[in-house]
């Protein structure tokens, strides 16, 4: 069983979950569900994390404003569409660190149900397997335009742009570089002033 699975309460880990069985779900934890099968959370999230997706939220947001995109920051559902089903049988329900809306007809009042522009996700040491090959997977999958992925053991960012279906590895960006947005004209973050006074996790 991979260790980012939940293991209580106790549930049929054979079995293929969806959205309509994730909103009855009454874990004390926050869980994410991606193909059907659960993942949890990991605990509540170090320092060093919120400080880097305080400062990331803080650059973008001000960017989008007075931009028709909206700038989301975990906790929030998102729900990634199954082709030709209704929402309730979608089987993928993520809750990435931050993520950008451009279609705001897919924000609901529960969830944003639809596919982001851009989707940012730090790795921790208990998610680092689901965000660089689970999440990974979902996203170029269902069609995020551009992924980042922020490594702050190493001070790094990995960019990832969609073509033709599947992600380019852009560059990997270290914390005395700038990294400029592939879908958003304009868009830079300074990653001196997201890495500054980070220490190892």
């Amino acid at each position: 069983m991979d260790e980012n699975t939940v293991k209580e309460p106790a549930i049929d880990y054979n079995a293929h979950y969806t959205y309509a069985d994730y909103l009855k779900f009454d874990f004390e934890e926050m869980v994410e569900l991606i193909k059907g099968k659960i993942f949890r959370m990991s605990p509540a999230p170090r320092v060093t994390h919120q400080m880097i997706s305080s400062r990331l939220h803080l650059k973008i947001a001000g960017y989008f404003d007075h931009r028709p995109c909206q700038v989301f920051h975990a906790p929030t559902d998102v729900v990634l569409p199954v082709k030709n089903k209704k929402k309730e049988s979608a089987t993928t329900v993520v809750q990435p660190d931050i993520c950008i809306i451009c279609d705001l007809s897919i924000i609901e009042d529960l969830c944003i149900y639809g596919v982001p522009d851009l989707i940012i996700e730090i790795l921790s040491p208990h998610t680092r397997k689901k965000d660089l090959q689970n999440k990974y997977e979902v996203y170029e999958e269902s069609g995020v335009k551009e992924y980042w992925i922020v490594m702050p053991e190493e001070k790094l960012v990995e960019v990832f742009l969609l073509n033709n279906h599947k992600y380019q590895r852009i560059q990997s960006y270290a914390e005395a570089d700038v990294v400029p947005c592939q879908i958003f004209e304009g868009l830079e973050v300074d990653l001196t002033d997201v890495f500054f006074d980070i220490r190892k996790q």
